[in-house]
């Protein structure tokens, strides 16, 4: 079996190295790739958005399978190419996409469902945005409609706050025309809990809980990013507040998909904040969540093929995802400077020292291979994964992996796990 990988992040590095151990699996594409994918897996030159561009080499080159990693193609209708030329791939449709790549579909859909999600308003013109936000006052977010690369979303805690990031979103257009179009809402408390499933329309497979770290320092404070850590499991999800997920929005949301004509196949990926035991919907991705997927991937023990291909033909009612006994802590070693303007090109030193690492790897997302090393390429460089007994102890081990590692203004977390420690 032969298998594409779409994209060039710590995501796709993480799916090449799980599919690679499929025994159906004899060769790996990554396109574009990154250096770590260089590694274990054939790189081509075709980049993730160039649709009809990866079609044909699918045709061309006899693809059995391709698995889709980044949301912009998803959103951009890659599955309904591929399906229309009779190549299997995983991922949700155009239409079944909207979930992540319009918050307004989104907040609306589940609105019409009463499904949980905090109170908000829509707007096409930042006047009315800005009256609005100065009549509530604070806490408000504000959320650009369309894609930001995670990065779209601004917590602001006053009302001239959030009027800033309305002029900087809709007047300035920081995220371009994703910002033509906002949604407010009421700021909800509570923990931030990664909740990702597989579903083929019907069944509704739920993955291992994750918990993401999106702010670039410690504390939770700095800008939005797209990720600087994640772990698995999280501890804050209860099997009753699995139940409660499941019961109340997982399974929901797909009956209400169907219930417009849209079935949805693939990933879907529920950030929700729990508060008294409850959970609300913040928002919704299409595909497996960076850094989310790493420590996933580290814990998962099955064959991710069969669960993808159960997924596309189905077949998850009879399927079952098997997790190894032991935690993940993924941490994200930035560039300095991000998630604004950062250099490239960076020696990376320290990998060579981690190469036979047996509690963990190091996924590549920014990297690029140069006479024989690495550099950095990208805003996120390197996401350390390492395994333990429990949260405590596959923290111990990631941070003493991430102290062999440097580059030039290197950047990371210090503080990922925190969260799960104090709760146990």
């Amino acid at each position: 079996m032969k298998v594409l990988v779409v994209g060039s992040g710590g995501r796709e590095h993480a799916l090449v190295w799980k599919i690679r151990q499929s025994q159906r699996v004899a060769h790996v594409v990554c396109a574009p790739g990154n250096g770590g994918t260089g590694e274990i897996a054939e790189n081509v030159a075709i980049a993730a958005d160039d649709i009809r561009g990866l079609a044909s080499y699918a045709n061309q080159a006899r693809v059995d399978l391709t698995v889709v990693g980044p949301e912009q193609p998803l959103s951009d209708g890659i599955v309904d190419v591929f399906e229309a030329r009779g190549l299997r791939i995983f991922g949700p449709t155009r239409a079944a996409a909207q979930l992540e790549a319009s918050k307004v579909f989104a907040k609306e859909l589940l609105d019409r469902h009463g499904i949980p999600t905090a109170a908000f308003r829509v707007f096409s013109e930042p006047e009315p945005a800005m009256e609005y936000a100065r009549a509530h006052g604070g806490p408000l977010v504000v959320k650009a409609d369309g894609l930001a690369a995670g990065k779209g979303v601004s917590v602001c805690r006053s009302a001239d706050e959030a009027c800033r990031a309305l002029d900087d979103t809709m007047r300035a257009r920081r995220f371009g025309a994703a910002g033509a179009r906002v949604v407010i809402e009421e700021c909800l408390e509570g923990e931030e809990v990664s909740f990702l499933a597989l579903t083929d329309g019907e069944t509704v497979l739920p993955l291992a809980p994750a918990q993401d770290h999106k702010r670039a320092l410690d504390g939770d404070a700095g800008p939005n990013t797209g990720g600087m850590g994640a772990y698995s499991p999280a501890p804050i999800v209860t099997p009753a507040l699995n139940r409660h997920i499941m019961d109340d929005i997982m399974v929901p949301v797909i009956r209400a998909l169907a219930a417009e004509g849209i079935v949805y196949r693939g990933v879907l990926y529920a950030g929700l904040m729990v508060h008294g035991g409850r959970a609300r919907v913040l928002e919704f991705n299409v595909r497996f969540g960076d850094p989310e997927c790493q420590p996933l991937v580290a814990r998962l023990s099955g064959d991710l093929v069969e669960l993808m291909e159960c997924t596309m033909d189905g077949r998850l009612a009879g399927a079952a995802a098997q997790w190894i006994p032991r935690a993940a802590v993924c941490v994200v070693l930035a560039a300095g400077g991000y998630p604004g303007e950062y250099e490239k090109g960076n020696p990376i030193e320290g990998l060579d020292l981690l190469r036979d690492w047996g509690n963990g790897v190091v996924f590549h997302a920014g990297t690029k291979r140069v006479d024989g090393g690495y550099v950095t390429a990208g805003g996120r460089v390197l996401g350390v994964t390492g395994l333990g007994k429990d949260i405590r102890a596959a923290i111990a081990e990631t941070y003493r992996a991430v102290g062999a590692i440097s580059f030039e203004g290197m950047h990371y977390r210090r503080d990922i796990g925190r969260r799960a420690v104090e709760r146990r």
